[in-house]
């Protein structure tokens, strides 16, 4: 991970009366290691352009205004993309700019549409799959993408309440379902 957990490895042990301290370090450290080697695009950060496209989709369909869009294609993706609205918002100027996309404002919220120009570009992108696809099929790739960094997260917050309130006993027997559960994941890769 990004160097080493202090003292005995979550902070279980003699410094009781401060356990707990150092699991919250440890926890952030291992969320950021599964979010940066397991799913690195997960959270959101889709490729240069995919916003674009996103949005042209989802407007050749109807017109919407920017929170529709960006719960459109979090809804479409499963969940595992929900651009910004620093990602959104920008794209639809650029896309006014640009003459491809109007709005209109209504009820002090503005609503965009595809000019003609607009349906032509969103026409000429529909032989390829929607962004939010690829996302979706990323997420619906196995448990590596999304289900093994959510349980080892899970696990570090039962570790760190168990440190924060259990006995020296109930913390010891933490360690050793830990180190087991260690041990019983690397026997999963060292199997054929």
């Amino acid at each position: 991970m990004n160097g080493s957990f202090t003292g005995d490895g979550f902070g279980f042990g003699a410094g009781l009366g401060k356990a707990g301290s150092g699991i919250w370090e440890a926890m952030e450290q291992l969320r950021d290691e599964f979010e940066r080697r397991v799913s690195p695009r997960q959270g959101g950060r889709m490729g240069r352009g995919d916003v674009r496209a996103a949005v042209l989709s989802l407007l050749a369909e109807q017109p919407m205004h920017g929170y529709q869009i960006i719960s459109e294609i979090e809804q479409r993706s499963g969940g595992s993309w929900k651009p910004s609205p620093g990602s959104v918002y920008p794209t639809l100027q650029l896309l006014a700019d640009e003459g491809l996309i109007t709005a209109e404002e209504a009820n002090g919220r503005k609503t965009y549409a595809l000019t003609d120009a607009g349906r032509e570009e969103a026409d000429a992108a529909g032989d390829r799959p929607a962004p939010w696809q690829t996302s979706a099929s990323r997420s619906e790739a196995g448990p590596r993408v999304g289900a093994l960094p959510k349980a080892g997260v899970e696990l570090a917050q039962a570790a760190a309440q168990v440190a924060r309130s259990g006995s020296p006993d109930q913390v010891q027997r933490a360690v050793d379902v830990l180190e087991e559960a260690r041990r019983k994941l690397y026997s999963i890769l060292a199997q054929d």
